[in-house]
C-alpha cells in the first residue's frame, strides 16, 4: 500500500527526480515574495548557506489524465489504456441506474485484469440480458462506472463512461463530474459539470415556475458553470443536465428570503484525507468511506447546505495532475448528494502544492507554494476544482510587506476567502494556509506563509465583513470558519495559532518577517470576532482529527505565562467548534492552558449539525459511522 506522510515522503531520496532534465525552456520568473530563488540552465535553485539547492519533484504514482484511460469503442465493449501506472491492477465495472435512486451509484458486477502495458477491455455484452437493469440494450446507450485498483490493492480512481450501440460500441461524452450544485440563494443557484471526452454540447433545462416554460442554457466545451437566475425563495426546482443522448435530473430548494427566520439545519465537518484501514478509507488521497456516510447522514438530517473546511485530500504534492486526481476522488465520494445540496469548501494545509528544494547530498528540504501563482499555486489549483463565491479580498498585494506595490506578487484569494448567507445566517470562510510554505515554521528563509496565519489584507477584509454583517438587520447569527484552530487541543498544540505559546512564529515576505507574531494575530482576530461583534456565535475549525468544543469567554485562560505583547480581553463568550473527524487519522487530547474550558472531546467520526430557528441556535453532533449522538450545545436560547 502506498501510504506516506507528507514530510516522510519528501525525505525519501529515491522518490525524487530532478526536474531540470524535463525543463529545457526558460522557467517563469520566480515570485518576488521569496528571497534567494534563481534559475540557470538546469532549472530553479534556492541559494542557501552558500550552496545551490536545486528543485526536485516527487515521482507521483498516479495522475488524473492517466486514470481517465483514453476509452475507445470495440466490437464487444470499451477498451482502456491506463499506461504503466496501473499495470497489473484491476478494473471493477458496473452500470449506473439513473432514475432508480436520487443518489445514483454504479452497481459493480464484473472485474477485469489490467495487462502489463496498462491496457484492459470491458465486455459490455456481459452486462446484457438479465444483467441489463438500465435498459441500455433497448436504448442503445448507457453509462457505466469503473473503479481502478493498482497491483498492490490501492484504490486509485472511480470514473464514468457513456457508451452507445449494441456492438460495435462507441464512446460518448460522459459527465465525469457533476452536475454539482453551488451557491444556492433565495433567487439563484449555480450548477457545474465536467465532460470527457470532449468538447461536447452541454445543456441544462429548468423551470422558473410550475406554469412557466422551461429555461434552456447551453454551452460547448469540457466543463460548464450554469447560473440559474430569477428563482423564487424557498421553492423546489427540478433541473436536467443533457449531454448527447445522456440526461440526469435532480432537484433542490432555494433559500428562504433573507431575514425570513425560517427553521433549517446546516452541516459542518473537516479533514477527510486518507484514513487507515484500507479499502474506501483510502481512495488515493481521500477517505471516501466516511465522506459517503457523512453526506448520507447530512441529507437524512435535511441539511440545507454543507460547510467543509479543509484537508479534503492528502496533498503535499508537486504535480498539479495528481492534485486534480485527489480532488476528483473527494468529489466523486460526495457527488451523489452534491447534485442536490450545495457544499462550500475551504483550503487546509493538505491542499499544499509545492516546489521543493533539496540540499546537496542531504535529505534537508525547503518547500514553497508552487508558482506561477496564477496557474500552479495551491490556490490556483484549488480554484479550478471548486465553485465558491468570489466576494473576498483580491490577494495580499497592497499590504505593508508587498515587495512591488504596482504589480501582483501574491496568489489570488478568489474562492478561498469569501462569505455567504442563508436566511438569517452568514458564514465567513478564511484561508489560514495562504501562500503556505510547509517548512516556514522550521526555517523562515526564503519566505512564505505560516500554517494557521491570517495575513494583513485578509484580516482587513474580515474586519470590514464582520462590520457589514453586524449592521445587516436580516442576519442574526455569524459563523467564521478556517481550517486551523485558534485554540488547538489535540494534535496541533505545537503549531496552529499557538505554536506551544511562542509568538515569534510568523510569515516572511521577501526574506523579512512580518510585524505581528502568531499569537498577536490570533488576538487581533478575537478582538474582531468577539469584541467588535455581537453576532459571531462560533469559530468552526479542523486540522486536529477529533471533535471538541471550547468555551471562549472572559474567564478562559488563553495566553502563555509571561506573555509580553498586549493581551486581548474577551468581552463575551463564543465557542470554538473543532470537527476534524471526517476520516483522517485521529489525534488524542493534549494539555493546554484552556483545557478546563474544553468539553465533548472525542476521536469518533463526527458530523456537526446546527439547527437554526429564528434567533434560536442549537448544535447536535452525530457519529456518521454508528449514528449515535456525540454531543450537543445550545448556543442561543
Amino acid at each position: 500500500m502506498r501510504t506516506y506522510t507528507a514530510i516522510g515522503l519528501l525525505l525519501l531520496g529515491g522518490l525524487y527526480h530532478s526536474v531540470f532534465a524535463q525543463t529545457p525552456q526558460s522557467p517563469p520568473v520566480p515570485p518576488s515574495v521569496y528571497e534567494g530563488i534563481g534559475a540557470d540552465q538546469q532549472g530553479y535553485f534556492l541559494e542557501k548557506d552558500g550552496e545551490k539547492w536545486y528543485e526536485y519533484e516527487i515521482e507521483n504514482p498516479f495522475h488524473l489524465t492517466a486514470a481517465l484511460g483514453q476509452p475507445m469503442g470495440t466490437e464487444d465493449g470499451i477498451a482502456f489504456n491506463f499506461g504503466p501506472e496501473l499495470a497489473g491492477g484491476r478494473i471493477y465495472v458496473g452500470l449506473i441506474p439513473y432514475g432508480d435512486s436520487r443518489y445514483p451509484h454504479p452497481v459493480y458486477r464484473r472485474n477485469y485484469g489490467i495487462d502489463s502495458l496498462g491496457q484492459v477491455g470491458v465486455n459490455l455484452r456481459q452486462f446484457g440480458g438479465r444483467y441489463d437493469m438500465t435498459g441500455w440494450q433497448e436504448r442503445q446507450s448507457g453509462t457505466f462506472g469503473y473503479r481502478l485498483m493498482d497491483a498492490e490493492g490501492q484504490l486509485v480512481y472511480d470514473g464514468k463512461v457513456n457508451f452507445e450501440g449494441v456492438g460495435p460500441f462507441r464512446v460518448a461524452p460522459a459527465v465525469i463530474m457533476g452536475p454539482l450544485l453551488h451557491q444556492v440563494t433565495d433567487q439563484s443557484a449555480i450548477v457545474s459539470a465536467k465532460i470527457a471526452p470532449g468538447p461536447a454540447r452541454i445543456t441544462l433545462v429548468y423551470k422558473k415556475g410550475a406554469e412557466e416554460e422551461a429555461t434552456v442554457l447551453e454551452t460547448t466545451g469540457n466543463e460548464a458553470e450554469f447560473a440559474l437566475e430569477g428563482l423564487l425563495p424557498d421553492t423546489e426546482y427540478e433541473y436536467t443536465l443533457q449531454v448527447g443522448k445522456h440526461s440526469e435530473s435532480y432537484s433542490f430548494r432555494t433559500a428562504p428570503a433573507p431575514g425570513s427566520r425560517s427553521a433549517f439545519t446546516f452541516a459542518y465537518a473537516s479533514d477527510s484525507r486518507s484514513g487507515q484501514g484500507g479499502g474506501e478509507r483510502d481512495v488515493w488521497g481521500a477517505n471516501s468511506y466516511i465522506m459517503k456516510k457523512i453526506m448520507a447522514l447530512a441529507t437524512q438530517q435535511e441539511a440545507a447546505f454543507f460547510q467543509f473546511s479543509g484537508d479534503l485530500i492528502n496533498g503535499y504534492l508537486t504535480d498539479p495532475d495528481e492534485m486534480d486526481l485527489q480532488y476528483a476522488n473527494w468529489q466523486r465520494a460526495v457527488e451523489p448528494w452534491w447534485h442536490q445540496m450545495p457544499i462550500y469548501i475551504s483550503m487546509g494545509n493538505h491542499e499544499a502544492l509545492m516546489r521543493v528544494f533539496r540540499k546537496p547530498e542531504s535529505r534537508e528540504v525547503v518547500m514553497l507554494d508552487r508558482w506561477p501563482f496564477a496557474s500552479e499555486s495551491a490556490e490556483a489549483v484549488f480554484q479550478r476544482n471548486v465553485v465558491n463565491p468570489t466576494n473576498g479580498p483580491a490577494s495580499e498585494d497592497g499590504a505593508a510587506y508587498d515587495p512591488h506595490p504596482r504589480r501582483q506578487d501574491f496568489p489570488s484569494y478568489d474562492e478561498s476567502v469569501f462569505y455567504y448567507a442563508y436566511d438569517n445566517v452568514a458564514v465567513i470562510v478564511l484561508n489560514s494556509d495562504y501562500l503556505y510554505a510547509p517548512t516556514q515554521g522550521q526555517d523562515p528563509y526564503p519566505g512564505g506563509g505560516l500554517h494557521a496565519y491570517i495575513m494583513d489584507q485578509q484580516l482587513a477584509w474580515l474586519q470590514e465583513t464582520v462590520a457589514s454583517l453586524e449592521a445587516n438587520g436580516a442576519i442574526d447569527h455569524v459563523f467564521v470558519t478556517q481550517h486551523t484552530p485558534f485554540f488547538p487541543n489535540g494534535g496541533h498544540v505545537s503549531d496552529d495559532m499557538w505554536y506551544g505559546g511562542n509568538n515569534e512564529y510568523r510569515p516572511s515576505v521577501a526574506g523579512k518577517p512580518v510585524e505581528h507574531g502568531i499569537i498577536e494575530r490570533r488576538d487581533q482576530l478575537l478582538e474582531i470576532l468577539v469584541n467588535e461583534s455581537t453576532k459571531v456565535r462560533a469559530i468552526l475549525t479542523g486540522d486536529e482529527h477529533n471533535y471538541a468544543k471550547t468555551e471562549l469567554g472572559p474567564e478562559t485562560n488563553i495566553h502563555p505565562e509571561g506573555y509580553a505583547p498586549e493581551k486581548v480581553t474577551l468581552s463575551r463568550t463564543i465557542w470554538q467548534i473543532n470537527n476534524g473527524a471526517a476520516g483522517a487519522p485521529y489525534y488524542a487530547q493534549e494539555a493546554t492552558p484552556w483545557t478546563p474550558w474544553v468539553s465533548g472531546f472525542t476521536t469518533q467520526h463526527a458530523l456537526v449539525l446546527f439547527d437554526v430557528a429564528g434567533k434560536q441556535l442549537k448544535m447536535r453532533v452525530l457519529n456518521p459511522d454508528t449514528l449515535e449522538p456525540v454531543d450537543e450545545l445550545v448556543l442561543v436560547e
